[in-house]
């Protein structure tokens, strides 16, 4: 949704620096447990919740609600095809929309 830079990190290395680097090996380990926590509740969204519930569960998300400071009043634009794709339904135009 936004510009970034990618980088390919050799395992080697990045074992290299969670051992050294404590507060990074705890940024990281925590960004890892909720990225999983976050797969986990997509699944069981995807798996039991209708396709509103789960398109409000993706606006929500967009805009930050529930984190610390406040959310987002400005949603990024997101065409309706990109937003089915990540709700888990057809986009525009298909016959079941």
């Amino acid at each position: 949704m936004t510009d970034c830079s990618v980088m390919r990190i050799e395992k080697k290395a990045m074992i290299e620096v969670l051992h050294r680097e404590h507060e990074f090996s705890d940024v990281f380990v925590a960004y890892l447990l909720t990225r999983n926590i976050r797969y986990e509740e997509d699944l069981v969204d995807q798996l039991f919740n209708s396709s509103e519930k789960r398109l409000a569960r993706m606006v929500l998300l967009l805009a930050h609600f529930g984190k610390k400071g406040v959310p987002e009043t400005v949603i990024p634009k997101i065409s309706q095809e990109t937003l089915a794709e990540m709700v888990g339904t057809p986009g525009h135009g298909s016959a079941s929309s």
